[in-house]
């Protein structure tokens, strides 16, 4: 069963980005076993409000939780430099995505978690999310419009075949982008439409006859040789905090392969061809970058591998059967 990536937009989220601290592994992995539980006791108290939590785990913490290889497309998250602007690369351990109508069932969720690793992790960031009005970034466009739905959205998160140990899971990419509004709100809304390439009010997408190449839409359109486009599904959320004067919006994007959020970041920060940039970088600086891989939440539970058993055709295959904790 696959952790619970696709859900309906929420209206608050915490992302919770922690470094384990060495020798405190076997802590974090009894975490993990126990999340599922933890959301299932938090969210019981109010059902309607569909609390839920996605764990990732970085690159360099999963030889030291778990004794199997890791899974194929999982690596530290790479930087970008381009001719302006930059994709900086920052370390972290493990993800927490937590997800609810309220945002007192996250907080309560991140407290118990937060309780369970005391003294083993250091909080590397902490971002409180919240739904801006119709789904709207604080720069007032619509975000999220282009996430497939039904059985594209399965397809576009979820590992298959190619990586048949780790099947199930998904890999997710996440960014902390500050805005600097009094440059933005500068801007005539028809060129604020300009550098996203959709209508500020109705959300409609420009033609391509007079969407700018460096638009942010066109920058995010991945098409492979074949015509194909490929897809991610964002769960973006607004931050922000006025008496601080930092605005920002929160990038994360789930995919079958980091490959595709990958070429997207390439085409952003690098342009295609080198140099056109995708122009909301001029506006939305990014201030963190960190690649995860999600487990199934099967592997969480129990992340022994399997027994090995003959399959009825005589080949060798994985049975269900008993598994150990390491």
């Amino acid at each position: 069963m696959t952790q619970e990536v696709l859900r309906q937009p929420a209206e608050a989220a915490i992302f919770l980005v922690l470094d384990v601290r060495p020798g405190s592994e076997a802590t974090a992995r009894d975490l993990l076993a126990d999340i599922a539980g933890l959301t299932r006791a938090v969210g019981f108290r109010a059902p309607e409000d569909e609390l839920s939590c996605v764990v990732g785990i970085g690159a360099s913490l999963w030889s030291r939780l778990y004794r199997s290889s890791a899974p194929r497309e999982l690596h530290p998250f790479r930087s970008l430099s381009g001719a302006r602007h930059s994709a900086p690369a920052t370390h972290g351990d493990l993800l927490f995505h937590l997800r609810a109508r309220r945002l007192d069932l996250c907080f309560e969720l991140a407290r118990h978690v937060m309780t369970r690793l005391a003294g083993h992790v250091k909080v590397l960031d902490e971002v409180q999310g919240f739904r801006y009005f119709d789904e709207r970034d604080l720069l007032g466009f619509v975000d999220g419009t282009e996430n497939p739905t039904g059985p594209k959205a399965v397809a576009a998160i979820t590992v298959g075949d190619e990586d048949p140990a780790y099947a199930g899971g998904s890999y997710v990419v996440v960014q902390k982008y500050l805005h600097d509004l009094d440059a933005w709100q500068a801007l005539p809304v028809a060129e604020q439409e300009r550098v996203i390439g959709r209508s500020k009010l109705d959300d409609i997408e420009m033609t391509d006859a007079v969407k700018p190449a460096n638009s942010h839409v066109a920058a995010n359109t991945i098409v492979d040789p074949d015509g194909t486009e490929r897809q991610i599904v964002r769960e973006n959320m607004a931050f922000g905090s006025p008496g601080a004067a930092e605005f920002g919006t929160y990038f994360i994007g789930y995919a079958a392969t980091p490959d595709v959020i990958e070429r997207m970041l390439l085409r952003m920060f690098i342009g295609a061809p080198p140099g056109n940039y995708d122009r909301i970088l001029d506006f939305s600086t990014a201030v963190t970058g960190s690649l995860f891989f999600v487990p199934t939440a099967e592997f969480l539970e129990d992340p022994s591998p399997a027994t090995a058993t003959n399959s009825p055709d005589g080949s060798l295959g994985i049975g269900s059967l008993k598994r150990s904790r390491t």
